[in-house]
């Protein structure tokens, strides 16, 4: 009779209920437009813009086309902020870096 009863108790915990999987969130929107540099520091297509000075604002692109030649260094990256873009440029005497956030010059230092 032993054998009867041993064969109704289980000695399995209830399985316990799963879990939902918690889905990434989705990667940042692009907000900038435009052409872009290439880390080469060639521009993604010939830029459209009128700017007429380095001012802050202006798109990667009328940088290299007011400054009449390529940058001698470029840095591509993504940061809290989107795309982080550094252009640098060595004059003569002196070193200008930019500094660019979705396209658009946020600062500039020259040294």
């Amino acid at each position: 009779m032993l054998f009867g009863l041993g064969a109704c108790v289980s000695s399995e915990a209830p399985r316990p209920a799963p879990v939902a999987a918690v889905a990434p969130p989705p990667a940042p929107a692009l907000t900038f437009s435009g052409p872009v540099l290439r880390s080469d520091g060639t521009c993604t297509e010939p830029s459209p813009s009128t700017a007429t000075e380095i001012a802050p604002g202006i798109g990667e692109c009328d940088l290299v086309r007011l400054k009449g030649k390529p940058p001698t260094d470029v840095l591509v990256g993504a940061g809290r902020s989107g795309r982080e873009v550094q252009v640098l440029y060595s004059e003569p005497g002196a070193k200008e870096l930019y500094f660019f956030v979705n396209n658009r010059l946020d600062r500039s230092l020259k040294s």
